[in-house]
Formats: structure tokens, sequence, C-alpha cells
């Protein structure tokens, strides 16, 4: 089963990667970009046992600092 974990920085923690994004995207000249975050996706091919609970163990254990980030979830049905 194709799963996706989105992973974002949390409101409030610096974005050095988004900011520098921002200011490459006004150096080649495109206007009304307000901002910019990034983040990372992962996807996972999973056997279809494991539940949603273990890929959210993934997440909290290995795949995203709960810290500074957060993360969404999205499994694609079969």
């Amino acid at each position: 089963m194709k799963t996706r974990v989105y992973v974002t920085l949390k409101n409030g923690v610096l974005d050095p990667q988004g900011k520098a994004i921002h200011h490459a995207l006004e150096g080649l000249g495109f206007a009304g970009v307000n901002d910019v975050r990034a983040g990372k996706l992962i996807e996972l091919d999973l056997e279809e046992g494991v539940s949603e609970d273990d890929v959210e163990a993934m997440c909290r254990k290995l795949l995203a600092n709960t810290v500074i980030e957060n993360f969404r979830i999205e499994r694609q049905a079969a």
C-alpha cells in the first residue's frame, strides 16, 4: 500500500531553506510570493498488514522531529 508522509516545520520555527527559496524566486523576477515554507515528502510502500498506528509510530520515532515538525499521513486506497 502506497503511503505518503508530509513533514513540515511547525509555525513559529525558522525556515532558512524556505527563506532562501523565497529570496531566489524574487531574484528570478517572480512577484506575488509572500512566504515560502519548505518541507519533505516521504513515500512508503507498505504491506497490507501495516496499521495506521504503525505508520504514526514510524513518524514519531524517525521520520519527523515532533519537537519542531508536524506530519500528515495519506494512505492511497487500493
